[in-house]
């Protein structure tokens, strides 16, 4: 087995527990976690266990679901069951600020609770377990929808580069920024890719590079730094890397370190693509200006990885989590209803006008 064959976030239907795979123990070792409680489960996406935006979604909508279950056994109506359901949501929301897929699938779990409140408790429970195994499901389908138009704007033997873990780590399958990848991959496109270590916590070293050769494909790990130079050589024609968040002017909140490549990609005149479910869009966002920064511990810097301490004691740190990456540097936002291409104020809205009409 690899580490594709393991559901990175996925319902024990049995034991009524979230199942993820600890991303903070991979390459080393695969270790898979069962949980139930809810402070667990707060504490696995704050630390990373599970990580990625649409995982990140998908888990907190299992996670709303089986503290429901819980809920449902003490409360004695409807309006003593929501009062502690929206308790739960919030305190699930506060774990990570920057990736809007949190509070899209709490909000859509909220939802089917508000408009199913005349039914008892017991049926709001079921309809919940459904909303929650087709979110899961649904991210499949729009990941590969998201694949297939990436594909199309690139060729066989191309040299593409990546930027943290949008991949199936990321996901239930094929990522958002791999989605390509693997769909090209199945097709014999002998694609090159190259994946940036991603500092300071090594998504793409430890996660992308990790999953991409487990899948056989042809993969060079290169620091951040390193960037410049493997673009500047003509290894790479095309960039594709997820997002955490996008505002509604086509700003983009994306690991720290996206903004640095998609300067230099310009420099280049290399093609930049962000590949973002619609629910990863946030259009009550005017623009990455209003985009709440993760700020992270200073010890993920100074300290993780290393043997020994690699920096001064009591040195200042500053560790934001994302960046945002400007509109004017991006070539296009890829969804599963299309691609979006400046100006981002309209193509968005065609997008959600696509879905809407779907």
């Amino acid at each position: 087995m690899t580490i594709l064959d393991y559901d990175t976030v996925a319902l024990n239907e049995e034991k009524n527990a979230l199942v993820i795979i600890d991303q903070t123990k991979l390459p080393y070792s695969i270790e898979i976690l069962e949980l139930t409680d809810l402070k667990e489960i707060w504490d696995a996406i704050y630390l990373l266990k599970v990580r990625g935006a649409p995982a990140i979604g998908v888990t907190a909508a299992i996670a709303i679901y089986l503290e429901a279950r819980k809920i449902a056994m003490e409360a004695n109506d409807f309006d003593g069951f929501y009062k502690k359901f929206v308790e739960a949501k919030e305190y699930l929301d506060s774990s990570r600020p920057t990736a809007v897929n949190l509070s899209w699938a709490l909000n859509r779990m909220d939802d089917v609770v508000k408009k199913n409140k005349d039914k008892n408790v017991s049926e709001i429970i079921d309809i919940l377990h459904a909303e929650a195994i087709e979110i899961r499901e649904e991210d499949i389908r729009v990941c590969k929808a998201i694949g297939e138009y990436g594909l199309s704007l690139v060729k066989p033997g191309d040299g593409l580069l990546t930027h943290c873990n949008a991949g199936q780590l990321a996901t239930v399958k094929y990522g958002t920024a791999t989605a390509p990848m693997y769909l090209g991959h199945e097709r014999g496109y002998n694609f090159r890719i190259f994946a940036d270590e991603t500092r300071p916590l090594l998504q793409g070293a430890r996660l992308t590079a990790f999953e991409l050769q487990s899948a056989g494909m042809d993969v060079t790990l290169i620091c951040d730094n390193m960037s410049n130079m493997v673009m500047r050589n003509g290894w790479v024609n095309a960039i594709f890397v997820g997002c955490d968040r996008v505002a509604a002017n086509g700003d983009v909140a994306n690991k720290i370190g996206t903004s640095i490549v998609a300067t230099v990609a310009k420099r280049y005149n290399i093609p930049f693509y962000v590949c973002a479910p619609t629910s990863t869009i946030d259009m009550n966002t005017p623009t990455g200006n209003e985009i709440k920064i993760e700020e992270r511990k200073p010890e993920e810097v100074t300290e993780m990885w290393y043997k020994n301490r690699m920096a001064p004691d009591d040195v200042k740190v500053f560790n934001p989590a994302f960046d945002v990456t400007d509109n004017d540097l991006v070539t296009g936002i890829i969804t599963e209803y299309g691609i979006a291409k400046a100006p981002y104020n309209e193509s968005l809205k065609e997008i959600f006008a696509k879905k809407q009409n779907k």
